[in-house]
């Protein structure tokens, strides 16, 4: 009778399990419905903006002659305007920025909508909150731009006018410095909501800003230059509010540590 190492070797090898893809297919599945998910509420957002263009382009006009109207002095005369298609790009361009506001509540439901299945409770329950927060606070900055800053800016840059020098301002100019300062107002006026998550996040403690205050308001001035036209009359006008702001967001995060 052969050995039993002899039996082995004569026996048919048993046949090794296959591998289990299913956990495989089950990951690259779940990645294309998020990706197909993503791509459904990006094609809403953009079907949301196209649908308010005509309504934005039909306003611009009006948008464009109330900025002009209240940014200008009263005694300061007509704008011009320097090729023949320069006003309709603009409007164009002022009807994009009016539709993507006008349909800014439902774009963010439309991402909430995709956002909602991957947060945990508490995160949905905050996440509203900050989106409110985040948004009342660049409205703000946008509208303090147009009620105080840019009048202020205008009236600060035709004050060289004199007896040879006279201003002759392009409204594409214009706008697009406007443009500019609203976007730059409402960004920097998130930093009450950037020193808030930092301390909520655990990324730095409230002792630890009140130290690096002198840091903060260097970067303050270094984003207020970014933003804003190369004269420093602009960027103290946008660092100041900002720098004040923060101040505003680490009281209100001493207040969040103590609780």
């Amino acid at each position: 009778m052969p050995n039993s190492a002899t039996g082995k070797l004569l026996t048919k090898p048993e046949k090794m399990p296959e591998p289990d893809k299913s956990a495989g297919n089950s990951s690259e599945s779940g990645l294309l419905a998020h990706l197909e998910a993503l791509r459904r509420t990006l094609l809403y957002c953009m079907a949301v903006t196209a649908v308010l263009i005509p309504a934005g382009y039909f306003a611009a006009p009006y948008a464009i002659e109330y900025l002009v109207k209240w940014s200008m002095p009263e005694n300061f005369g007509k704008m011009y305007y320097f090729a023949p298609m320069e006003v309709f790009l603009l409007h164009l361009k002022v009807a994009l920025i009016l539709a993507l506001t006008a349909g800014y509540p439902l774009n963010i439901l439309f991402l909430w909508r995709f956002l909602l299945p991957a947060l945990y409770q508490n995160e949905r329950r905050i996440l509203p909150a900050w989106l409110l927060a985040s948004t009342v606070l660049f409205a703000g900055g946008a509208v303090f731009c147009v009620g105080f800053i840019l009048p202020m800016v205008m009236n600060f840059s035709l004050g060289f006018a004199g007896n040879n020098v006279a201003p002759m301002l392009g409204l594409a100019n214009f706008v697009t410095l406007a443009g500019w300062m609203m976007l730059a107002f409402g960004i920097m006026f998130q930093s009450p909501l950037i020193v808030l998550l930092a301390v909520k996040l655990n990324f730095i403690s409230t002792a630890s800003l009140a130290a690096k205050r002198s840091y903060v308001i260097v970067i303050i001035l270094i984003l207020a230059a970014i933003f804003t036209p190369p004269d420093v009359v602009s960027q103290l006008l946008l660092a100041i509010p900002a720098w004040l702001l923060f101040e505003a967001g680490l009281l209100l995060a001493k207040h969040l540590e103590k609780k």
